[in-house]
Parts: C-alpha cells; structure tokens; sequence
C-alpha cells in the first residue's frame, strides 16, 4: 500500500515520488502476501529489506504530517492508504487502529483516505501513532501484515512568550556604576523550538528607559544611567517584552513589569539645620534630667543614618553630658551636676555629629561629620535654704541638765533676695521632745533630761525655713551623740542558779558569778566583788574575788542537810570603777540537793515527811476509781435531765396559744380510704351559728332527762359535768362539715359549774341583801373617802 504525505501534494508530484520509492527502495517496503511474516517496522534496516524476496509489492506508504488548528468547515485530509492487493473491485477493507483512531482520525475504508475529524494541538499531543491493516472484506483475512505509522501534528506560531516568574522584584545599590546588572527575567513559549522561529525570543524594555535596559537574547537587565540617587528618586517600575519570531513582525508577545528599588548607600553626611541653638532651664532642675535634643539630618536610612554625638569643648566641664536616642538618633543632652544661677548663669558648649558607619567608596562626598554650637542659659528660682554644714555632728553629757547649749546651725538663702532665716525642728525625729532650736540663731539645747542608756544617738532634723517666702524649706542633719556618765551601779549578769551537795566539802566553790554595768567607762569596765557586811562572819560561805571580773562563792563547811534549811540567801555586794563609784547588793539564792556520788543533783528544796506511803500501782488505781466515778455521776445527770416529757400536758398551759400545723392534703377526690366522702358532701348538716363553744350544749346526754326534768350543771357531780360538756363536744365535732376529715384538735374552754361558796367578787354583792355597813370607813380619814362615797351611803350612790 502507498502513503501520500500530504493532503495538498499534486497528483503528479505523488506519481514521482511514488516511482522513486519503488526505484530505491527506501522510502517503501513490501511484504510476501504469502510469507505470513509478521509487522516490519518503518525505522528497520533498509539493507534488510532488500533482501527479501519480493514476489511483489505490497504496502506503498509515507509519512504524514497535519498542520494543528486548522479551522476549515470540512475533515482535514491527511492523507491516503493504499494496498497493491486492491485492484479496486472493492473486495479489500482497509481498517485504521491506535491513538485517536475514530475519535479524531477517519479512514474510508474503500478508498483508504484518512482524515482528521478535529483540531489538533501540538502543545497538548505533538504525534500520533496508528496501525493500519488491509484485510479481505469477505473473508475478514488479513490481506497485508499490520503496519505503524506516525502521523506528525506540524506546528503554527500559536503561543505567546509567558513569564512564569513575572512580575519581578529586584533592588540595586544607589550611585552603581553604568551597566551595573539589576535582574535578569526569563519567558517561555510553548511552540515547537525545533521548527522554525516560533519559540525564538527576544527582549526589549518598554518602559523604564532611560534608565535601565535589557538584553536582547538573555533578558539581563542592567543600569543604563550612572550615579543614580535614592534621595532623589527611590524606585522605578519597568514593563519588559518578550517576542517570539526573532521579533519580527507578525511575531506574538507577552509582558511583564519589574519594580526596581534603589537601595540606600552611606552618600550623604549628618547637617545641622542651624549653627548654632539655645536653650533655657531652671536652676531647680535634677541631675540626669534631659537638658535639650538636638539633631542632625541625615538624607540616608537605616544603619546609614547612624550617628553619634560629643561634647568636643564648652564651658564647665562635667556640667553635661549628650548621649545617642537610637530610635530618633537625636543628641540627648543631660545634667550631670547640679546648677546655681547664683554661681553660672548660662553655659556655651560645642557639639559635633559623626556617621557611624562611612563607606569608604564614598570617601569623596565627606566629611561625615558637622558641628553646631548650644547655649543653655540658667533661669534662677527661689531656692530653699542651705546650711552650711548639711550634717552636724554635737555632743552633750546625759546628765546635762535641761536648757543646756549643744551646739549651733547656720543656713542661708542662696538667691540674691537674701531672705532671713527661722530654724525649727522636725518633730517627727524628736517624738518625746528632748531639744530644742532657736528660732533665730539657730542653738540647739535640751529640753528634757537625757539617758543614754535609753538613747544614746539623736538624728534631728533641722529645718531652715525663708522669712520672706515660708514654703522655702531647707533640711539639714543633726547627730547629737550622749556622753555617758557613771549613773547605773553594776547587777549579776545573769540569774544565777545555785545548787550546793549535801556532801560538800569545805573551801569547795560551788558558784563563779560575774557582773554588767548599763555605762561604759571610757577606761574598760572594772568590779570588784564582797559579801555584804550583814553576812561578812556567816559560818557557811565565803566569797573571792578573782580580779578580772569574777567572783568565787565557796563553802566554809561541810555537811549541809536539807532537812535542816533547804535554802541560804547570800547578799553579794558589786562596786564599778566609776567616778562617783556605784554599787549595787544582789541575793544569790544557794539550794541544798541530795546528790550522787559524781556531784550531780538528785533532789533539791525542803524533803517531804510522810509516816507511810503508797505505791505507784495503788495511786494509779485510786485515780482511776475517782475517774470512772466522776463519769458514772455525769452520765446520771445527763439521763436524767434527757428523760422523757409527759404526754398529757402542763396544767397550767392554755392549749389555745398553740398552733398546730398539718402537713397532710390527702389524697384528692379519687381518695375513698382516708376519710368518708359521703359525709365531706354531706352539706345538709349546717351547724347553728347561734351555738356557743364555750358553754354546755344543749343536746343530749348519757343521763337521759327531759328539757323539763333536767338538773342544772350546778347540781351535778363535777366529774359528771366534765364528761357531758366533752361528750357534747364530740358529737358537735362527728356531725360538723367543716370539720376536716382526719383527727383534729378539740378546744375545751368549759370551766366547770364554780365553787359552792359562790363568787366573792363584789361587783354581785350590791344585788344582794347585805346586812354589812361600811359607814365606818368615814371614820379613817382621807384616804378612805372614796370608798366611804361609794359603800358608805348605798342608797345615795345607787337610787
């Protein structure tokens, strides 16, 4: 079969070429119908194929190519297939398989012409590879071997260059040199860069001349002006083309923008706006305060702008200092030392800016430095005093007596005013009053007796107060120390403990004492040490003074015995070395104690005589018998004051003063249990209103009488009123339908048929006929007359 390479050759073109590929064989193969071999491959060995046996021809082929996007209404030819078996009397079928088959190439199988049914792209499937086969159309045999071809998708310049990296961000040093590369930007384009220029790029700069540029074939751009200044202008933004097609005309193009920022460079030095500042603060003003800020500008940013600042000459040295605000970069100047009008008004000092970090490139556009003079002018204020001695030390004795001079306090103003002084003190350092100052001249004398033992150090503070202006207050300090004189006689040092052996020996020191003095003697301390002279010729002990402050007790006999005196009392007599000496009588206290062999105490104080004695044992029990009778004796009076209270209740309580409460509903209507519905419903019973509960009914009793032949009440035994009244209240309650349904307090205010001796009230005693006469109480004087009125004269007071 023969392949036709395009859809657009010549008929007589194919001819030629068709002739030429049979003479050489190259081109063309063919197969013995009858070798029954299988498929050849198109890129086999020619030399192979002519060996061969060629009895005939079979297949005649070329390869085909198919432009991409074609946009004709009809399929594109592609082109033809054709086997030397088809003599054309339609017994040969020719069969298309592989990529695209029937989806975008169609073969018609009589003809054996192939066409593509869509629009192909190169840039999505460069090739399709595809198997054709002849085969008989009756017997469905193959007529000739399958064979591959290859149809080639040929390209068209379709796509524009892209920048897959766009837009750019790049940054170049200010004041580079020409030439100076910037960034370089790259576009792809997806046409074929085998076949023609389609995929050929190059560069050209849009926008952004004159000041960069970019070449052609890499896309590298560079400076194109020298020196360029970022104080002047900072950045640019540049639009860069690609074109393929080698740029010419026709040829498609894309766009991208590159922003282009001139980084900073040390090329600009500090400049002071002015040569010179001034500036004006207070007197008052604290050390380490901000005096003024000062700064130079600096056209540059960052680390370029840097700077530092110093004091190169001035007046008072040490008075300032200027140190560097690193977020501002402003020269902070700073008191270092106090300020006086009176002494300096005004200071002239020098100042210079330095760059911190120069680049040495540009050496030539310096000095990095300037230099600005400042004045500070001092503005005076009403200062508050000052002494002239901020501390005083005084001394005075502690047995000075009171009004006694210490010493003197001197202060001035020092503003040009001159203003006089008064002197207080300040109460707060002097609670309980021991000084006071004078007013005018400033002397401090006592004002209460003084004890250095309680107090030996006083800190005053004296305050300097302006006439002219009282809240101008000055302080200073005043160390009054108290001198110690010799006005407290010598003690034991300690409490001392006592403890002498029965079986002491004569001459055997049984206590070393020593003793303190409250003074200090300016030559160390010194005591010496006696017996009082009361107990100087006591038969029992005898005291040594050791000379260095210490004393020895000892024993002047033996065989002391408690049983005779458990306890000696030894005055001991202790004189200082002071001028007067003092002296002072302490009692050491000498217990007698039972000891052991080795010297230590068993037992000290009186000994207890007892006839006989118990053991332990028998007092352990003892107290124990006494224990659990104290807790038989509290559970007792426990019980019984939690014995149990009486049902019935106290005679004298009235039960009307108690509420009783129920908590109890019932059970509704639907409960039948609990209580009689028939006689809740039962309203036919109305109680007579006129009925008293507090008096007996009338209805009837145990004691069957007629309403004519009943007793009266009165004329019952009393424990048969009781029971008719509470009878007659039960069955009042049985038949009331307001009763509740469950069992309810009855009250009870019936109080019996009264005393067979009638009432003694008197208030009955006019209704009846009293034989009494009260004309008598006329007779009692005043204080009766009232009743005489009223008893005396019955038939005045009553007709």
């Amino acid at each position: 079969m023969g392949w036709c390479c395009s859809g657009i050759c010549r008929a007589l073109a194919l001819l030629v070429l068709l002739f030429v590929l049979r003479g050489r064989g190259c081109c063309c193969w063919g197969l013995n119908s009858n070798s029954g071999d299988g498929e050849k491959s198109l890129r086999s060995d020619p030399d192979s194929w002519e060996a061969l046996h060629r009895n005939k021809r079979s297949w005649v082929w070329n390869q085909f190519f198919v432009l991409e996007e074609y946009t004709g209404n009809e399929p594109l030819y592609v082109g033809k297939l054709h086997s030397d078996v088809d003599k054309g009397d339609g017994k040969v079928k020719y069969v298309l398989t592989g990529e695209g088959a029937t989806s975008i190439f169609t073969i018609d199988e009589n003809t054996g012409d192939i066409h593509a049914t869509k629009r192909l792209d190169r840039e999505a499937q460069a090739y399709y590879t595809l198997q054709a086969q002849a085969i008989d159309r009756i017997t469905n045999l193959p007529v000739e071997p399958r064979s591959e071809f290859v149809v080639k998708v040929q390209d068209i310049n379709d796509n524009e260059p892209k920048f897959l990296d766009g837009p750019y961000l790049a940054g170049v040093p200010e004041m580079s040199p020409l030439g100076t590369m910037v960034v370089q930007v790259a576009a792809t384009d997806a046409d074929d860069p085998t076949y023609g220029n389609s995929a050929r790029v190059v560069y050209s700069i849009i926008h952004g001349q004159p000041y960069f540029s970019v070449e052609p074939k890499t896309g590298v751009i560079r400076t194109a002006l020298p020196n360029m200044d970022r104080e002047t202008r900072d950045q640019y933004v540049l639009v860069i083309q690609a074109k393929d097609m080698v740029g010419q005309m026709g040829g498609l193009s894309g766009t991208t923008s590159v922003t282009v920022t001139l980084t900073d460079v040390n090329d600009n030095p500090p400049r002071f706006a002015h040569k010179s500042y001034q500036y004006t603060v207070r007197e008052s003003l604290p050390v380490q305060s901000v005096v003024a800020r000062i700064k130079a500008a600096d056209a540059d940013i960052g680390s370029n702008a840097e700077m530092d600042y110093r004091i190169m000459d001035g007046d008072g040295p040490g008075m300032f200092n200027i140190t560097t605000d690193e977020d501002t970069q402003e020269g902070v100047i700073i008191l270092k030392k106090p300020l006086d009008f009176e002494t300096r008004s005004g200071f002239a000092l020098r100042i210079e800016a330095t760059n911190r970090n120069i680049d040495s490139n540009f050496l030539s556009l310096g000095p990095f430095s300037d230099t600005t003079s400042v004045k500070v002018a001092v503005e005076d204020v009403n200062e508050p005093p000052i002494f002239t001695t901020p501390l005083s030390k005084m001394n005075v004795s502690e047995d000075a007596k009171v009004g006694t001079l210490i010493g003197r306090v001197s202060a001035h103003d020092p503003d040009n005013s001159n203003s006089g002084i008064r002197y207080s003190i300040d109460r707060n350092t002097d609670l309980e009053r021991f000084f006071n100052v004078d007013a005018s001249s400033g002397i401090i004398s006592t004002a209460k007796p003084l004890d250095r033992e309680a107090n030996s150090v006083h800190n005053l503070t004296i305050l300097a107060i302006e006439s002219l202006d009282p809240n101008q207050i000055g302080k200073g300090i005043t160390l009054i120390t108290v001198l110690d004189v010799n006005d407290n006689a010598p003690v034991f040092a300690i409490d001392y403990e006592t403890l002498l052996c029965e079986n002491s020996l004569p001459g055997q020191v049984i206590q070393t004492i020593s003793a303190v003095d409250k003074d200090e003697p300016q030559n160390g301390t010194r005591f010496y040490f006696a017996l009082d002279a009361t107990v100087t010729g006591n038969l029992n002990f005898t005291l040594r003074d050791n000379t260095d402050n210490t004393a020895a007790i000892l024993t002047k006999r033996g065989g002391f015995r408690r049983r005779e005196q458990a306890v000696y009392r030894l005055p001991v007599l202790i004189t200082d070395s002071g001028s007067p000496a003092l002296s002072s009588t302490n009692t050491l206290l000498v217990r007698v104690c039972d000891c052991d062999s080795d010297g230590v105490a068993l037992s000290c104080g009186a000994v207890a005589y007892t006839a006989t004695g118990l053991s332990t044992g028998a007092l352990l029990a003892i107290l124990g018998c006494i224990i659990i009778l104290l807790v038989l004796v509290l559970l007792i009076v426990t019980m019984r004051r939690r014995r149990k209270q009486p049902l019935i209740l106290e005679e004298e309580r009235d039960i009307r003063e108690n509420i009783v409460r129920y908590d109890d509903e019932g059970g509704g209507e639907e409960d039948t249990e609990a209580f009689d519905m028939v006689t809740l419903r039962n309203l036919n019973i109305i109680r007579d209103p006129a009925v008293r509960r507090d008096v007996t009914p009338d209805t009837p009793t145990f004691y069957h009488y007629t309403s004519a032949s009943r007793p009266s009440y009165k004329s019952l035994p009393d424990n048969v009123v009781f029971r008719e009244f509470i009878w007659e209240r039960l069955k009042d309650a049985d038949v009331d339908p307001t009763a509740p349904p469950y069992d309810s307090l009855q009250t009870y205010a019936f109080e019996g048929s009264g005393s067979v001796a009638e009432s003694l009230s008197s208030l009955e005693s006019l209704s009846t006929d009293s034989d009494q006469n009260y004309d008598y109480l006329s007779n009692w004087g005043p204080r009766f007359k009232k009743l005489a009125d009223l008893y005396g004269n019955s038939d005045s007071v009553f007709s």
